[in-house]
């Protein structure tokens, strides 16, 4: 402990007077991080330690409560969270940015005629000290709600820059017009130019260093929402397919810069092995950008070379991964201002080695909600797809199938598990979307994977994340599963064929029957099959056996039934399978038929019981994970008494709302994983690793 005034006071006598004539202790027990998280909407994440430690040096506490002194008013302060957060952004003002102290103000009075409203921060035109340069606005609101208030307070002062933060979020902005704000990646500081920054060199290292998901703390679906505020709601345009056109621009860009992410990982790992201490955010900061390739998706000063460049973009990406956009299709957004705030808003989005979470928020969000959700199927969290896919161990020898496949979550997170096992000679761990080069056997396990959807924005969706990892290849249809016996129809569709006939005519390979394709030959399934609706075709539902009760019809059955007996006959003898059902499944009375069927067919490996939470905020259905494996007289002999894995999640990761909760340190900072994302906290690994266990010592064939 010390005097307060020993202690980043650097007031006169006067200014403690404020307090009177009392002496102060300070004391450094004082932890920022705490006061700024008293109000949840505020944190430090945007903020460097150093700052951090300036600030809080500077707090002090009189009758139980904490004041700062304020870097611009020169007086004592009372510390609550907002007020922290414009000091620390005073802070990065000044010594990162390197504006002088009096070219900003602090409450700066807004003129709205004859009323008057306050900027949080604004910085002065160095040129002209009397105009306003950039407005900075610090909120606790939602992003859209302080960016409408910014938008005011920067259009009534003119102010070409605009910033709004929380301490967690920050965006930046170029006033275009008073109706369009261009996100930019930063703002200038003293000594730039708004051009300096628009027209930077921008290498893969800088995406690393800068990207908005991290950075930002944003998610992509939070940016796409913030792209149709601004322009694509009122542009006239499918939002779905131009936003989709968009991300599969940037993901063609960022695979271009491949071989610059293997040197930076390189790199990375030289300077861990010498300075162990490094975080590798710090690392990033100590790395060599010379020969990197400059990245192309980017809004420049001018918003028609911008449309040259992500129009020639887009051709290059239809040219290497073919099938997901016809050749002829263009870029619908029209407008060049309009496209390049788009570019704006996604250009420092990292979206390779990401945990592919990231990307199907997104889509879920975008793809058409009458067509996934009235049929009671969602994307699938990742944290049980790696789950599923871990408990399942597929080998690279072996064909695994999701029916029902969305996103195809368990299509890429297999290639995931099996290509770490074919670089590790082992075991494989979780892994992530990345835009690394694959080798011969890795190339090879892509026609191993198959999925089928009936939703055809899904299967695009499907079909470029599994091209994309893939290397161009992809076995992704747009089938009805439970209507086999029409699939045939289908080859009389040119466009149809254009794009599935080869990757159709691969899964009938694995039929028992080309002609009659109900059963298959797989080693895997799995699935999370829609749950909602009724199945009402009498056509359909006489092809299954569970329609039958006695010999008598249904008139109707459940989907998710269907799909159940769907997916077993997917399976060849000895081939294992995990989906998805509703929990009433495996104890509802009515249900007992079905689940008779089910061991009729296979032995009942495991169940694991999803917490309420698992698929909120779009439905709060209890469900569990079903494991089975086909009856084999090898590998799977048939018998009456076995014993079965039972496990229940308790924490999937979400709250009750259907925010993800995050790890956590002793300090209350979130955690962060290898690649700098967020490490969100749930139990399914645990579970994953004590079925391991368990199978290993079951002598489970799969596991042996």
């Amino acid at each position: 402990m010390g005097l307060l005034w020993n202690h980043g006071w650097k007031g006169t006598s006067e200014s403690r007077d404020d307090f009177g004539a009392d002496l102060y202790i300070y004391m450094k027990t004082i932890n920022l991080s705490q006061l700024i998280k008293a109000d949840g909407k505020y944190d430090l994440t945007i903020f460097s330690a150093v700052s951090i430690d300036r600030i809080e040096e500077s707090i002090f506490q009189k009758d139980n409560k904490y004041f700062i002194k304020c870097l611009k008013r020169n007086k004592a302060i009372q510390a609550k969270p907002e007020e922290l957060v414009r000091q620390l952004m005073l802070d990065k003002l000044v010594n990162e940015y390197e504006y002088p102290v009096e070219l900003l103000d602090v409450e700066h009075t807004v003129n709205f005629g004859r009323e008057k409203k306050f900027a949080d921060i604004v910085i002065f035109n160095k040129k002209d000290k009397t105009s306003v340069y950039c407005v900075l606005e610090i909120k606790k609101h939602t992003a859209k709600d302080g960016k409408d208030q910014l938008k005011s307070y920067t259009n009534a002062t003119g102010a070409p820059l605009a910033v709004w933060t929380n301490g967690v979020e920050i965006n930046y902005y170029e006033r275009l017009d008073p109706n369009y704000f261009e996100p930019l990646l930063d703002i200038p500081k003293a000594s730039e130019t708004i051009d300096d920054i628009k027209n930077e060199i921008f290498t893969y290292l800088e995406l690393m260093q800068k990207d908005r998901l991290f950075e930002e703390r944003k998610s992509l679906k939070s940016l796409i929402q913030e792209m149709e505020d601004e322009v694509l709601s009122g542009a006239g345009v499918d939002v779905f397919e131009e936003v989709f056109k968009l991300i599969f621009i940037k993901l063609y860009d960022e695979m271009e810069s491949a071989d610059d992410r293997v040197d930076i990982e390189n790199q990375i790992r030289r300077l861990k092995n010498s300075n162990p201490e490094l975080k590798d955010k710090e690392i990033l900061t100590k790395l060599s950008n010379e020969g990197f390739r400059k990245l192309e998706f980017r809004s420049r000063g001018d918003a028609h070379h911008t449309k040259e460049v992500i129009n020639t973009l887009y051709q290059k990406a239809k040219d290497k991964w073919q099938g997901i956009f016809e050749k002829g299709e263009p870029l619908r957004i029209t407008d060049e201002n309009h496209l390049q705030i788009c570019v704006g808003f996604l250009q420092n989005v990292k979206l390779f080695n990401s945990n592919l979470q990231v990307i199907d928020e997104a889509f879920e969000y975008l793809v058409n909600k009458s067509a996934k959700g009235e049929k009671g199927q969602y994307f699938t969290p990742r944290n049980i797809i790696d789950m599923c896919v871990y408990m399942m161990n597929p080998k690279p020898e072996e064909y695994m199938i999701d029916t029902a496949c969305g996103s195809c979550g368990f299509t890429v997170h297999t290639l995931f598990n099996v290509w770490k096992k074919l670089v590790n000679q082992g075991k494989a761990q979780f892994a992530n979307f990345s835009n690394q080069k694959l080798t011969g056997e890795q190339k090879a396990y892509v026609d191993h994977v198959f999925g089928i959807d009936f939703d055809e924005k899904s299967v695009r969706v499907a079909r470029t994340l599994n091209m994309i990892a893939g290397d161009g290849r992809t076995n992704v249809l747009h089938l009805n599963t439970l209507d086999y016996s029409r699939w045939e129809e289908r080859l009389k569709d040119s466009s149809w064929s254009k794009t599935y006939l080869e990757g159709f005519y691969r899964l009938l390979d694995h039929a028992k029957d080309r002609k009659n394709p109900k059963d298959f030959n797989f080693d895997i399934v799995m699935a999370n099959p829609p749950f909602a609706g009724d199945i009402k075709d009498s056509r359909l539902i006489a092809n299954y056996e569970v329609a039958f009760n006695k010999d008598k019809k249904a008139s109707k059955v459940s989907r998710d039934v269907l799909f159940i007996e769907r997916n077993l006959d997917f399976l060849k003898p000895g081939g294992r399978m995990a989906i998805v059902l509703p929990q009433g499944r495996f104890n509802n009375t009515s249900d007992e038929r079905i689940r008779d069927y089910v061991m009729s067919k296979a032995r009942l490996i495991a169940v694991v019981g999803l917490d309420g939470n698992t698929f909120k905020p779009h439905t709060g259905t209890k469900t569990s994970v079903l494991f089975v494996q086909k009856w084999d007289e090898k590998i799977n002999p048939r018998t009456e008494d076995y014993p079965v894995f039972m496990a229940v999640s308790e924490n999937s990761g979400k709250d009750n709302s259907g925010d993800e909760i995050y790890e956590r340190d002793e300090h209350g900072n979130i955690k962060l994983d290898e690649h700098n994302h967020l490490i969100q906290k749930h139990d399914l690994d645990d579970i994953a690793f004590a079925f391991e266990k368990w199978a290993k010592e079951q002598k489970l064939s799969f596991w042996k």
